[in-house]
């Protein structure tokens, strides 16, 4: 490791190659906290190179361990985090949306390092149990429509510097890469970034890959349509900017979206939401996220078509069945 720091100090860039090596020592244990610290504080003083998050994302995607989905065709939500806003669950409350909608979702997530509440601990507080069995997790697809990936199982490097990570509470490079390593290699992603240069080294890494993706960046700052201001939205077709009246009906403010103040208030929020007890705002928002996503996998002729399908996921109780049944398989 010390080469590699001593180079990156010198204000100098790691091809894919060497940032592979890094991450691969990482995950094998090769590297001691203070290095692995180190190494880590590099990327908050400057941004990641492209040939950099390629040989990190090659690294992780060679330790997973293998999911069989059996040719299941899947989506997932996920946005890159830190972004600061503290909001609710958003991402994981549309997964369910999109499940109760008949789209089939293995959804990627990891605890907050940077938030409140990430996906893994909202899980976990629902009675969720963390798994890798390929078996069980086709097993909750068919009965619940969705299965739950918790990160550190699969990626031993992620599990090495969870720790370090919630120490530093801030956003890291592996915020950037926990959207590009879902083993499950769903068909589908609706991904949310924090910036527009990382909608644009999305863009440019999605490209490479022969599957549709959607990319989100609310221009105010949040990974995800957040309805407060414009988002901007990315495709294999082009790019365009839609206000939040068109995607959710109205535009809310940052207030609405406050996800709170402990992981037990944030399980709260997320419940209440999929029971039909949230808010208009809080509705709106995660509406406007699972429409997207729905949108994007082809099968609903318009967005409006996927927003009414959301709707009906919400309103008709399909989506906290989904939450229901995959809690009752455990």
């Amino acid at each position: 490791m010390r080469k590699y720091l001593t180079l990156l100090f010198e204000h100098k860039t790691l091809d894919r190659a060497q940032a592979r090596e890094i991450l691969t020592g990482i995950g094998h244990g090769t590297y001691n906290e203070h290095e692995i610290t180190a190494f880590m504080t590099v990327y908050l003083m400057r941004s990641i190179t492209i040939p950099e998050l390629q040989g990190f994302r090659d690294a992780l995607l060679d330790l997973c361990v293998p999911v069989d989905l059996g040719g299941r065709r899947v989506l997932d939500i996920v946005g890159t985090g830190g972004d600061g806003k503290n909001t609710f669950n958003i991402s994981t409350l549309a997964c369910f949306i999109v499940a109760g909608a008949g789209q089939k979702v293995a959804k990627h997530g990891n605890y907050g390092a940077s938030s409140i509440s990430g996906a893994s601990n909202v899980m976990e507080r629902m009675g969720y149990r963390f798994k890798s069995d390929s078996d069980a997790l086709n097993r909750e697809l068919d009965a619940a429509g969705i299965c739950f990936l918790h990160a550190p199982m699969f990626h031993p490097a992620l599990k090495m510097v969870g720790p370090i990570r919630r120490n530093l509470g801030m956003r890291t490079f592996y915020n950037m890469l926990g959207p590009m390593v879902n083993p499950a290699k769903p068909d589908y992603q609706l991904v949310g970034v924090y910036s527009l240069e990382m909608a644009r080294v999305y863009n440019y890494l999605l490209q490479l890959d022969d599957k549709p993706f959607t990319i989100i960046h609310s221009l105010d700052g949040y990974d995800e349509i957040s309805l407060t201001d414009d988002t901007k939205v990315i495709t294999r077709e082009g790019e365009k900017v839609i206000s939040p009246e068109r995607l959710g009906k109205r535009r809310v403010f940052a207030e609405d979206l406050h996800g709170g103040d402990t992981p037990e208030a944030a399980a709260a929020i997320f419940r209440n939401i999929l029971e039909g007890r949230g808010s208009w705002a809080q509705n709106a928002v995660v509406l406007a996220n699972a429409a997207m996503a729905l949108h994007s996998t082809g099968s609903h002729g318009s967005y409006d078509d996927a927003y009414a399908a959301a709707v009906d996921s919400l309103d008709s109780g399909k989506a906290i069945g989904a939450l229901e049944t995959l809690i009752a398989i455990q």
